[in-house]
């Protein structure tokens, strides 16, 4: 089985957010594969997809800290802030943790260890509902 379908997630404040319910709820055929994969494409270049610890979110507040800090918006030499401060840093940490994960599925469901999550890394201040472009084959 080969399915592509967009998901548009629900707009989110700046920081890390686990968006596995949404992206679970958006593909029930993920149910009917014993065996496949999950291609997640995030068709943005302000924001990013990882995978992290899902259970404390000290860690998505740390996660945000250190890029905040890795990548500052009141950085003197960005000239690409058409958009505000936030502009090329979000554009650089898109780029730094990327808009792509694959993920194995197994036995109808995806195969992440226990404290592994999706994270939608959200870069910008004000940013709107975002689209991911998510693949599923398998069988």
């Amino acid at each position: 089985m080969w399915l592509q379908k967009s998901i548009r997630l629900k707009p989110r404040s700046r920081g890390f957010h686990l968006i596995d319910q949404e992206i679970i709820s958006a593909l029930p055929e993920l149910r009917s594969l014993n065996a496949g994969l999950l291609h997640l494409w995030l068709q943005h270049t302000s924001a990013s997809l990882t995978v992290n610890e899902n259970a404390d979110p000290l860690v998505r507040e740390d996660f945000e800290a250190f890029f905040r800090r890795a990548v500052p918006d009141d950085a003197p030499y960005f000239k690409h802030t058409y958009e505000g401060p936030d502009d090329m840093t979000a554009h650089i940490k898109s780029s730094l943790l990327g808009v792509q994960l694959s993920i194995p599925v197994s036995a109808g469901d995806l195969a992440m260890g226990t404290w592994q999550g999706i994270y939608l890394g959200e870069h910008r201040v004000h940013a709107g509902s975002r689209q991911v472009l998510a693949t599923l084959q398998g069988e």
